[in-house]
């Protein structure tokens, strides 16, 4: 008998039934009294097999949560346990389908997070007021509830949209429990049958067990995101301030090795990952690759907040030297949004371009002002050669003969900006700009000395100006040529001949009728409009001078000339041709022929004062 009593203990089917007991009791003489004790003592085995077997399921449901909890726990994406949760739930109750909500903050809604085994996309997106339905009043409430049939079920608040839902996915019964951290409902976690059923006691202390651990390991997800978030963004920033550091320390040496706008753009550039335009507050560009038209609109932004500005994909930051703009970067290319760390650094770079911009104004002003210095005395003649070269040689200024000096007007822009820009031309060719009695003077080596002219006035032009310029070739003496070139200058201005460029032998005549003129500015005249035919007889022995003389005084008809020379025609004709190509094609024009004239007979006086 003991043995049939740990049978109904252990064994799923009890191999001997109570009737089979009292019968082999019976067959060993019990009596009435021994059968009522075995009656008690089979009825004790029966609860104490329920309660084992109850025991056993308790036992497995556990195993099964602490597995399930366990494993929830090595999982740190946010998302994935989601799916886990709503995964491992649907296996622990044998469930139809299983879903999760969320509670919103602000807007008191649940929305569906994630499903496991939804059949329509409709249930999948669904949000459902705080209050409404099953989930709605789990979500508001804080504590379970099931329903053996949803759809019949009057304790909910039902929706159209909700029932037309649950409808489609075919729920009949459902089991819903809160998701609860540090007493707050932050969601729903819901089992779902498609067939009309009973939750009982276990199912929902299993469900609220799972839902316990859930909200943890979810806690836990969330947190282990947030923590790599902010790694992220620890790492991100260190990198933006390593990045940062290599910035200012490429563009602390570009300053101090005196490097210029060019060098600022190359390593903004190679720093910031994009090609770096740097522009004048006029718009044209100074150094590096020029941006697409639109950054323009940013400027006076950028100029107002002292910060760079976003504009269509690129970012302006602009150089400024106390309220005076100076320069314009823009950052274009990069094909990525800018960061904070990273728009520093650009606007660190339009800090250095000031200074550097503002270093080499002042460098231009430094050098303007000591090159005008050395260009008044060597103009004026007032101090030892040897100190006037050792200067010049100090600014790297070539002062060895042939030189051209021009001098010239500005008119319509300010002297001052006329002087830089002659600056510029005379740094190029190794001579000197500056001042110089009010006017604009230019020195330079060489003997192109129209040239040069032209150059000056179309930079006085560039401006926005007129230049008139005179100018003529030096040798030895430097005064001497400014006197001519002043002259020529003059003579240019008072003919109204504004814009225009001469030497004194494009003057010819006039140079003299209007300039204050000696012996010596005569024989200047005569050497430079008659000098070559008069070098070339005296060293041949030709008589090139006469036969002008003649030529003119005949009205230029070659007979006439050859008869008062007493020489053949033939023979003027190639005495004539020989002035050509000494005095150039030009010499027979009138308004030359009127020069050649004045210089033949000014020749003829001198000459006879001289033998007289």
């Amino acid at each position: 008998m003991a043995a049939s009593f740990l049978d109904l203990l252990y064994d799923e089917e009890p191999r001997a039934s109570f009737d089979e007991v009292v019968a082999e009791a019976g067959r060993a003489g019990a009596g009435p009294d021994e059968l009522a004790e075995l009656r008690r003592q089979y009825d004790v085995a029966l609860r104490l097999r329920e309660l084992i077997a109850r025991q056993r399921a308790r036992e497995a449901e556990l195993s099964a949560l602490y597995d399930t909890a366990s494993d929830l726990t090595a999982i740190r994406d946010v998302d994935a346990i989601l799916a886990a949760i709503t995964r491992r739930a649907r296996q622990l109750l044998n469930a139809d389908m299983t879903y999760l909500s969320l509670n919103e903050d602000g807007d008191g809604a649940s929305y569906m997070k994630v499903t496991d085994g939804a059949l329509t996309q409709e249930f999948r997106t669904l949000r459902l007021p705080l209050g409404t339905g099953l989930l709605g009043l789990v979500a508001q409430s804080g504590a379970p509830y099931f329903t053996e049939d949803y759809q019949s079920d009057e304790r909910f608040v039902h929706s159209e949209v909700i029932d037309d839902a649950v409808a489609g996915e075919r729920i009949r019964a459902i089991l819903g429990v809160p998701l609860v951290l540090d007493g707050r409902v932050i969601g729903t976690l819901l089992a779902v049958h498609r067939t009309v059923r009973p939750f009982p006691p276990s199912e929902v202390s299993l469900l609220t067990s799972f839902a316990a651990h859930a909200a943890v390991a979810l806690e836990n997800a969330r947190l282990f995101a947030e923590l790599d978030a902010a790694h992220r963004t620890m790492t991100e920033h260190a990198t933006a301030v390593e990045s940062a550091a290599v910035a200012h320390d490429r563009l602390t040496d570009l300053l101090l090795q005196g490097g210029g706008p060019d060098e600022v753009a190359r390593v903004l550039s190679e720093v910031l990952d994009g090609a770096v335009a740097i522009h004048d507050p006029a718009g044209e560009l100074v150094a590096g690759t020029a941006a697409d038209d639109g950054w323009e609109s940013a400027v006076a932004e950028a100029v107002a907040s002292g910060r760079s500005v976003e504009a269509d994909g690129s970012y302006v930051a602009v150089a400024l030297a106390g309220t005076e703009h100076v320069a314009t970067l823009v950052l274009h290319g990069r094909g990525a949004a800018m960061p904070r760390a990273e728009r520093r650094t650009l606007e660190r770079g339009a800090l250095v371009t000031a200074l550097v911009l503002l270093f080499a104004r002042t460098v231009a002003q430094t050098e303007e002002r000591l090159g005008g210095e050395l260009l008044h005395d060597l103009l004026d003649g007032a101090a030892p050669d040897l100190l006037l070269r050792e200067r010049a040689r100090r600014q790297d200024v070539v002062l060895d003969p042939p030189l051209s000096v021009a001098v010239a007007t500005a008119d319509g822009v300010e002297r001052h900006a006329a002087v830089r820009a002659a600056a510029r031309i005379a740094g190029g060719l190794r001579g000197l700009a500056g001042e110089h009695r009010g006017a604009v003077v230019l020195l330079v080596p060489g003997e192109d000395a129209l040239g040069v002219g032209e150059r000056l006035r179309d930079a006085v032009q560039a401006l926005g100006g007129v230049g008139t310029v005179g100018v003529a070739r030096a040798g030895d003496e430097l005064a001497p040529a400014y006197a001519e070139a002043r002259r020529c200058l003059d003579s240019l201005v008072t003919l109204g001949r504004r814009g225009d460029v001469s030497d004194p032998a494009g003057l010819g005549l006039t140079r003299l009728l209007l300039g204050e003129n000696g012996p010596e500015e005569l024989g200047e005249y005569v050497e430079a409009t008659l000098g070559p035919v008069v070098a070339y007889d005296q060293q041949r022995g030709t008589s090139l001078v006469e036969t002008l003389e003649a030529w003119f005084a005949t009205g230029g008809r070659v007979k006439d000339t050859g008869e008062r020379l007493h020489v053949h025609p033939n023979t003027v004709v190639q005495r004539l041709d020989r002035v050509g190509e000494l005095l150039g094609a030009g010499w027979r024009d009138p308004a030359h022929g009127l020069d050649l004239q004045l210089a033949l007979r000014v020749h003829r006086l001198r000459r006879t004062t001289a033998d007289g």
